[in-house]
């Protein structure tokens, strides 16, 4: 990579996430000259099409957006058309060709949200709070054909609260991570910054989360079920079933051992008494359900749920599995 000062940048994102890098970036002086992000695309209970936060915030600083399908040769043409120095990937949600990796002189550079190569993959903040991290982190590389493979660029690592939810960390991650994409795109330019090789951590993969990841395993320890709701909070939400209907549950807290009584009931049961429900788990524990939503319905929090009579003692809430 050769030294020289880096004026024209392609952003290419697409979430909340990638919001505060574009604004970082644009503030720092730099020119974006296009802004790539995904197509409008029917979103929310009314399925109305709905702009990206990348698109919305790039066109209320005035910048150019280009939303293609697919990153094909005339898409290529159409960035390499704007002459930059350098791209910046931020959760943009397409698989970058090699003809696009190649193109910008100063290469592409990634915001990604763990510490690498820990955690590499689509979902990096809920798998390190499922597996109970106490940290976690942001890093910038310079891409390659590979899954978050590419040479490190700079890191900066952060406490993982243990009452956060996944969107608490991304939000706090999105900000830390813009700051590092300033620091990282100077770097490149003054050559302060010498990339170094990553050893591939396959253990800690982090692949998109699906349905059967968010349903809870009520035999599970209640530490794990804590983490899993924090996990999946805002997406896609931990789900239960009470009576063949799914609802979320959206935070919760580990309770005392069960004692007595409660020490037979299996894992799953509602057990009766408290304000907030509380229900038997794995490892002779229990957890209480401190924010939920019936399908349809608002979040409420448990207390509300219990005095609208949603569930009560001895309510069994769905077939444990495992995770």
């Amino acid at each position: 990579m050769g030294r020289g000062r880096i004026v024209r940048l392609a952003f290419l994102g697409t979430p909340d996430f990638a919001v505060p890098s574009l604004t970082r970036l644009h503030d720092a002086g730099h020119t974006i000259p296009i802004v790539l992000t995904q197509p409008d695309r029917p979103a929310g209970r009314g399925r109305k099409v709905s702009s990206s936060s990348v698109k919305r915030a790039a066109l209320g600083r005035g910048l150019e957006v280009f939303q293609p399908e697919k990153l094909d040769e005339a898409a290529i043409r159409r960035i390499a058309s704007e002459t930059v120095d350098a791209a910046v990937v931020v959760a943009y949600g397409l698989i970058l060709p090699a003809a696009l990796l190649r193109l910008p002189p100063h290469g592409c550079v990634n915001l990604h949200a763990s510490m690498l190569p820990r955690y590499r993959g689509a979902a990096p903040i809920a798998h390190a709070i499922l597996r109970g991290e106490t940290t976690i982190g942001v890093t910038t590389l310079l891409m390659d054909e590979g899954i978050d493979t590419g040479p490190i660029l700079l890191q900066e690592e952060s406490p993982l609260g243990p009452e956060e939810t996944a969107g608490e960390v991304e939000k706090r991650l999105a900000d830390l991570g813009s700051g590092l994409l300033v620091e990282t795109i100077e770097g490149i330019a003054s050559g302060r910054i010498v990339p170094r090789a990553q050893t591939v951590d396959r253990k800690t993969y982090a692949p998109k989360i699906g349905p059967e990841t968010a349903r809870i395993d009520w035999s599970s320890p209640p530490a794990r079920i804590v983490n899993l709701v924090r996990a999946m909070n805002p997406r896609p939400g931990a789900t239960a079933t009470l009576r063949g209907e799914t609802f979320k549950i959206w935070r919760a807290a580990a309770s005392a051992a069960r004692r007595g009584e409660e020490e037979r009931a299996a894992s799953g049961t509602l057990l009766a008494g408290g304000g907030s429900p509380r229900v038997a788990c794995g490892e002779g524990g229990s957890v209480v359900l401190l924010e939920l939503q019936r399908e349809g319905r608002r979040r409420v929090s448990g207390e509300e749920a219990v005095r609208g009579r949603w569930l009560a003692g001895g309510d069994f809430l769905g077939e444990a599995k495992a995770l």
